[in-house]
């Protein structure tokens, strides 16, 4: 496919609204969009991963609200306005799908679409298996589906997530103080380098720190977007988005419930799902999804030529799969420029 920047929303843009609500005790923020001049044919919630905010579907955000639908773009535990407590228990998936499905009635909703990249892909197929009568359909995007198993495993024996020792450890919090810091790390792991072309950032090792001071500005944020994230990313600091990296072991018990399931191979996801892999992404590649097929019922692939952030690089491909899927799901408005 042939990509083009497609339209994008900015912070303060006038067609989102920044909302806040009480799920389980804690307060959410998140971005709400209107289909314009018409009734919602659905609503879709939009889960980011690290480090990454709401605003990270700002490609996506107009397109979904062009089909029709109402647009619900969360911060995640420990982000931006959302509240960010200090235990480990509040980032597991199982609180953000009882987190999600909160939302979902506060705003009377039975039924749901999602999506999710990154952690917020992991997070799309948990809330799925908790919620399947509330999710009608979800999409993932560079994260394909690990079912459970019956013993643990942690996701850092394999050589592509040993910067998940890093990120769940001391150091990122400890180093990372500061807007100016944030700043830094911000840069490093939206792929930029340094004027010799620097490495700050692989799966393999994690942050280079020495490197931090002399990386370049990224090229897939603005300055103003940069801004934002990083003025969002201070409110908290690290520990908070840290912590999704320290829930493996809570994870493993939360789903035993679902192990048997797993291993008799009665694990099957009912409704429509789509998976968008990053052809070049070095965390998720797209080998990781090999087999993936026995868990769905009606599971459609694509893949796009971008790194892990796909959804920035190769925004116009993504929504072009995007509108292609929901296009069986939803009666898209014949006014939508498909």
């Amino acid at each position: 496919m042939a990509d083009s920047r497609p339209d994008k929303i900015t912070p303060g843009d006038s067609r989102i609204q920044s909302k806040t609500a009480l799920l389980n005790g804690t307060t959410y923020s998140y971005l709400l969009a209107e289909p314009r001049g018409t009734p919602p044919l659905n609503t879709i919630f939009l889960i980011h991963g690290f480090p990454d905010l709401s605003l990270g579907w700002r490609y996506q955000i107009p397109v979904l609200t062009s089909l029709g639908l109402r647009v619900v773009a969360l911060d995640m535990m420990g982000y931006s306005g959302t509240d960010a407590p200090e235990e480990i228990k509040y980032y597991t998936y199982k609180r953000a799908a009882d987190d999600v499905a909160s939302l979902a009635k506060q705003l009377g909703l039975s039924s749901i679409i999602l999506g999710g990249h990154d952690w917020g892909g992991a997070v799309v197929y948990r809330i799925a298996m908790h919620y399947p009568k509330l999710v009608s359909a979800f999409f993932s995007v560079c994260t394909p589906f690990q079912p459970p198993k019956s013993y643990y495993v942690p996701a850092t024996v394999m050589p592509n997530f040993k910067y998940q020792l890093q990120f769940g450890g001391p150091d990122i919090e400890k180093e990372i103080v500061g807007e100016e810091k944030i700043r830094q790390f911000l840069n490093a792991m939206y792929g930029s380098r340094g004027p010799k072309g620097e490495l700050a950032f692989d799966v393999s090792h994690g942050v280079y720190m020495e490197n931090l001071p002399i990386l370049q500005h990224t090229t897939l944020l603005s300055e103003s977007e940069l801004d934002y994230y990083v003025q969002r990313y201070a409110i908290h600091g690290m520990h908070g988005p840290t912590n999704w990296y320290r829930t493996g072991e809570l994870n493993f018990e939360d789903e035993k419930v679902f192990a048997k399931a797993t291993e008799e191979k009665k694990l099957k996801f009912e409704m429509p799902v789509l998976y968008i892999g990053g052809r070049r992404d070095t965390a998720l590649p797209p080998a990781l999804s090999a087999g993936m097929e026995k868990w769905f019922r009606n599971l459609t692939r694509g893949e796009v030529n971008a790194n892990h952030w796909a959804l920035w690089e190769k925004p116009a491909d993504v929504n072009q799969y995007l509108k292609e899927w929901l296009g069986g799901i939803v009666a898209i408005p014949i006014t939508a420029n498909l």
